[in-house]
């Protein structure tokens, strides 16, 4: 593996012409980036005013109740706000680091761990029992299932004032509140804990040993678009594999050959 030093080139320059994928390390992690991909989806459909969008904007509120329903999911994220907690209160008395930074970022993981934890039952398990909200989903798995003749009252909701849809996502997405808040906390430290190097994929691909000793949670990549290239990464808790696969006019994927440079982050 080859590596440059962060002096040696501009990286706010090439970060303007590049493409970041995120690859979990555990299923935890898997998890918490499906999360707060639906959680950023839903943001950016309910702040539209089309009722196609608030459709879309309600199927994904559907797509979060799969996931958030799971038994273990709460309790995974209460264990690691505990475990970042533990790991920040070691630094106290250190004199390199901030106390007042250390308290504000521990008050803010007490913050989401009170607010999680006040939940009752599974996360947004109420909205099963909303009997409009039932009729709706059962439906999105058909396809053209929540056609005007199928969904009346639904079809209906569609035509009442964008604000009104609005609020009433609002209202609905307010059930999941404390777990998004909780996992854009966890992963902006998960993203925060790893240092950037850069790296060669010799005749496109890459192999690295993990540093032994450490738990890391994901990896970042950064590849520039201009290379048309889609990285296939695989990995377990000793090694990652790397391979660059350049896409073709017709969409297939063949493996690159060519010496690659890219960025390769591991976070903890």
């Amino acid at each position: 593996m080859k590596c440059w030093p962060a002096s040696g080139y501009d990286l706010a320059t090439e970060r303007r012409s590049v493409i970041l994928y995120e690859y979990p390390l555990n299923e935890r992690t898997r998890t918490y980036l499906r999360l707060q991909h639906l959680f950023v989806r839903f943001n950016q459909l309910s702040h539209r005013l089309e009722a196609l969008d608030h459709h879309y904007a309600l199927t994904t509120i559907f797509e979060i109740m799969e996931v958030a329903t799971r038994s273990e999911l709460k309790s995974d994220i209460l264990k690691d706000i505990e475990r970042h907690k533990q790991q920040l209160n070691a630094y106290r008395g250190n004199p390199s680091i901030s106390e007042q930074a250390l308290n504000l970022v521990i008050a803010q993981l007490d913050q989401r761990f009170e607010a999680l934890n006040s939940t009752v039952g599974k996360t947004g398990s109420a909205l099963g029992e909303s009997e409009f909200l039932n009729s709706i989903r059962s439906r999105t798995a058909i396809p053209g299932g929540t056609c005007e003749f199928d969904l009346p009252a639904y079809h209906a909701w569609q035509h009442h004032e964008p604000t009104t849809r609005q609020a009433n996502l609002q209202e609905w997405f307010q059930h999941f509140l404390p777990l998004s808040t909780a996992i854009e906390l966890i992963l902006k430290m998960m993203r925060e804990s790893g240092s950037n190097q850069k790296v060669m994929a010799t005749g496109g691909q890459l192999q690295q040993n993990l540093p032994q000793g450490r738990n890391f949670q994901l990896l970042r990549l950064r590849i520039d678009d201009s290379l048309n290239l889609t990285p296939e990464i695989s990995c377990n808790r000793l090694l990652v594999v790397i391979r660059l696969m350049q896409q073709q006019a017709d969409g297939k994927l063949v493996a690159s050959r060519e010496d690659t440079p890219f960025e390769m982050t591991l976070c903890a």
